[in-house]
């Protein structure tokens, strides 16, 4: 898997087939917040079309974007570790339209089939790891500017 890899197409056809049996549709107008850091992560997301906005939260008052994310994209990766929180906030910069997953639904599959729970898994971490050095080099950009001002 590179780093562009999307989770759908990471699995193979028989895997994917059994995972959609589980997706349903939804959609999210443009400036909706789709969740908070610290909620319940209870599902997940594949981005079909659309733009949404990983954001961190600096104070009160800003958040900071930390990334974006596209079509094919995962949205939400905290529903697979305890405690189930999100660690950041999610808004659809644009019309979202998604498939969603239920987290508890996925779990039971992944527990009824460990080939695809594995593959599932690796996927997930291969995108987290890239996200985190995404995450990383924005955050120093970000840093950086606050201490030439």
């Amino acid at each position: 898997m590179t780093e562009a890899t999307k989770l759908l197409t990471a699995l193979p056809p028989a895997q994917r087939a059994r995972l959609m049996t589980l997706a349903r549709e939804v959609s999210f107008p443009e400036d909706v917040v789709i969740f908070e850091a610290g909620g319940l992560a209870d599902r997940f997301w594949v981005i079909r079309s659309g733009a949404v906005s990983l954001t961190q939260r600096v104070n009160q008052l800003q958040r900071v974007t930390v990334a974006g994310l596209g079509a094919g994209d995962l949205l939400g990766w905290s529903w697979l570790f305890p405690p189930h929180a999100w660690d950041f906030g999610a808004e659809a910069f644009s019309r979202v339209r998604a498939y969603e997953f239920d987290a508890a639904e996925v779990l039971r599959l992944c527990e009824e089939d460990p080939r695809l729970g594995l593959t599932l898994v690796r996927g997930v971490a291969e995108i987290l790891a890239h996200r985190l050095e995404l995450t990383r080099g924005r955050l120093m950009e970000i840093t950086s500017r606050h201490r030439a001002l």
